[in-house]
């Protein structure tokens, strides 16, 4: 009898009140991934789409060709960052739940990408960033008190209440809008590193998505225009291991790791373990020297894991075990950065808990000073007139006499 042809349907390894199961995950030893030249061409390096690329083995012990041989200030710095990172995220998990904003992401175990990523990259680069990048913001100095107010939708919004909470921005920083629509962000850096390269400037851009937005049709025109016009842009995934309710083997992650995507257009991919800071570092730093002298675009793909769930409005018990996290097998990126520098001799577990406690003042110091530029339920609200600013360069008449309405019917004078 002949086959019949059967449809596949991609089922999650564990499901809740299963043990964790992470026996898909190909997995390489720390230093075991060499590192070529990164003029290298895309078809000669076919294998660091596949393998893994890792510095920090389990005892924290820096290994291989890829050790970015980081400072002891710039690791401490880093360390800093991501702690305060998720001591930020901690803070507004938490306001969100006792309803004084309306809705939060959260990048928990994530946050070496962002940290990694954004000290190997120059201060004008362009970062085109998606909603777990929170520690990009907080690296290249984006007030705490702004990304607050951004949440909150008070009268210090830099988005002027008309985006949702984590939408942030900041131009003077280099860092384009967070998009709600996931993957424009892609196109649209891939346009600007085009735009650079034609005015002969060496900023490249940067952009991340995540596993599921992989199977958005942005992806691949991104990666088309990249690859024809070999644009100075890096461009990210973030393989989190599960998109909103559903595990990353439905965006086609069980068949080729999400890195090998750019191989048929002649871009070269990265796996890179993104829960190792020096192996992020290290992959974007060698990504970003290929795109600035003129060797076109990189896809990394960034071996992770989504800690929390995947905004306020989700609830992960329902769909995954809930002890997968601590199943990880690399593990928490804070933590391992941690015993890295402890290791060498840098760091100390008393220091450590200093440095929380400290990341946990400044935050807290911040939330009580963006409370008092409004909340949800109290005072000082936004002018409504502002809803009519920023569409025309010259407002036209009928948006003025709309405006006056609105006022007269609130009582306010215009």
């Amino acid at each position: 009898m002949t086959p019949k042809s059967r449809l596949h349907i991609p089922r999650p390894p564990a499901r809740p009140g299963d043990a964790p199961d992470f026996s898909y995950l190909a997995l390489s030893q720390a230093g075991a991934v060499a590192r070529p030249d990164f003029t290298t061409p895309a078809r000669e390096i076919e294998n660091l789409a596949h393998e893994l690329v890792r510095v920090l083995d389990d005892e924290g012990v820096a290994n291989g060709e890829w050790d970015p041989e980081l400072s002891k200030e710039q690791l401490i710095e880093a360390l800093r960052l991501m702690v305060l990172t998720r001591q930020f995220d901690d803070r507004m998990q938490r306001v969100q739940r006792q309803g004084k904003i309306s809705f939060y992401m959260q990048s928990l175990g994530e946050e070496a990408v962002s940290i990694g990523q954004g000290m190997a990259l120059e201060s004008g680069d362009m970062l085109f960033p998606s909603y777990r990048n929170q520690g990009l913001f907080i690296l290249r100095n984006t007030s705490l008190v702004d990304l607050m107010c951004q949440c909150l939708s008070n009268t210090r919004d830099m988005c002027k209440g008309r985006q949702m909470p984590i939408m942030y921005h900041n131009r003077q920083a280099n860092l384009f809008s967070v998009s709600g629509n996931l993957g424009t962000q892609y196109p649209q850096a891939v346009g600007w590193a085009m735009a650079s390269a034609i005015k002969g400037e060496d900023h490249i851009s940067a952009s991340w998505v995540g596993d599921g937005s992989t199977a958005e049709s942005d992806f691949h025109y991104a990666l088309t225009f990249a690859a024809v016009y070999q644009a100075p842009v890096i461009l990210n995934v973030v393989n989190n291991q599960w998109a909103i309710s559903t595990f990353q083997g439905f965006a086609g992650g069980e068949r080729r790791s999400f890195a090998a995507r750019g191989l048929g257009l002649g871009i070269p991919g990265v796996r890179v373990d993104g829960n190792d800071l020096l192996a992020v570092y290290a992959v974007t730093e060698w990504a970003a020297q290929r795109a600035r002298q003129g060797h076109g675009p990189t896809l990394i793909e960034h071996v992770t894991y989504r800690g929390g769930a995947h905004s306020t409005s989700d609830d992960p018990s329902r769909y995954r075990p809930k002890d997968e996290w601590d199943a990880f097998p690399l593990g928490d990126p804070v933590k391992r950065l941690k015993q890295h520098l402890v290791k060498a001799g840098h760091w100390s577990d008393e220091q450590q808990a200093e440095l929380e406690n400290e990341m946990k003042e400044v935050v807290l110091d911040a939330w009580k000073e963006a409370v008092t530029y409004g909340t949800m339920t109290e005072g000082p609200q936004l002018d409504m007139r502002i809803m009519f600013d920023d569409v025309y360069e010259e407002m036209p008449e009928n948006l003025k006499r709309q405006r006056e309405q609105l006022m007269e019917l609130r009582g306010v004078k215009s």
